[in-house]
């Protein structure tokens, strides 16, 4: 009996040993949507062994170098184009692990509510990081109020603008400072993790937004060594998951959007 009671308690021990060693998984994120979708996450991977730790960053540069000096395991806030020419400049060699929803990029104003208003000489902030400036860019030629030399070129920057009927005036700021300055300017360009973090409904409250049909979708990033990690693919399977896609249509309401 005593003999029974020691391997019980053994096989306990195990147990609670095996929980307690669950292999953690740390991922660098922005805080809205991507932080929030992580820790709706967090109890499905605990189920299956990953402790999910997650750490919000609001710029776009330190998630990337966490995870390149291998601070850090991923990172969750980017898309691939953004990702591409980080890898050139900086020289590293980060990796798409699975590409998971698409923010639609707005423009936003405090001092109009049309396009239309927009004055002759205006002035019009844009993401000062070439991606998403060019993002910005390509958004105000589809809207009309510019053309660009190559008028599919991902990086333009406001040197590459051919035709300006308004002379707009264009602010290259950091992106996560738009919405602070947004009664500074008469036009913000603005991705939608920080419109929402500022509390703008992009569905209802910008003048012109991308469609479904858009190039960025945002990824989980990775580096080559731990990109297959079974960890890694148990995120990125959540990520992925029908209730995870649940989530995002019901808490951003078309904000975001699911792109699988």
């Amino acid at each position: 009996m005593n003999l029974k009671k020691t391997l019980a308690a053994l096989a306990a021990a195990a147990t609670f040993s095996g929980a307690v060693a669950a292999e953690e998984l740390s991922v660098a994120a922005t805080p809205v949507p991507h932080a929030e979708i992580l820790e709706f996450v967090k109890p499905q991977l605990a189920e299956q062994g990953v402790e999910l730790d997650v750490k919000v960053f609001t710029d776009y540069i330190q998630p990337n170098i966490q995870v390149d000096q291998k601070r850090m395991d991923a990172n969750f806030f980017q898309h691939q184009p953004y990702l591409d020419e980080f890898n050139e400049g900086r020289g590293t060699n980060l990796v798409t692990v699975t590409g998971v929803h698409v923010e639609p990029f707005g423009a936003y104003s405090s001092k109009i509510d049309s396009l239309d208003e927009l004055k002759e000489g205006a002035v019009v902030a844009i993401p000062n990081d070439p991606t998403n400036g060019g993002r910005a860019l390509l958004l105000l030629q589809k809207a009309g109020l510019i053309t660009l030399k190559d008028e599919s070129k991902i990086t333009a920057t406001p040197r590459d603008i051919a035709d300006n009927p308004k002379d707009l005036d264009f602010k290259e700021l950091e992106a996560a400072t738009l919405p602070r300055i947004l009664n500074q300017v008469d036009l913000a360009l603005i991705n939608t993790n920080y419109a929402l973090e500022a509390g703008l409904n992009p569905s209802e409250d910008a003048l012109v937004i991308e469609g479904s049909e858009s190039p960025y979708v945002n990824i989980l990033v990775a580096r080559p060594d731990n990109k297959d990690s079974e960890a890694m693919q148990k995120l990125a399977a959540a990520l992925k998951s029908d209730a995870v896609r649940d989530f995002i249509m019901e808490k951003y309401e078309g904000a975001v959007v699911p792109a699988f």
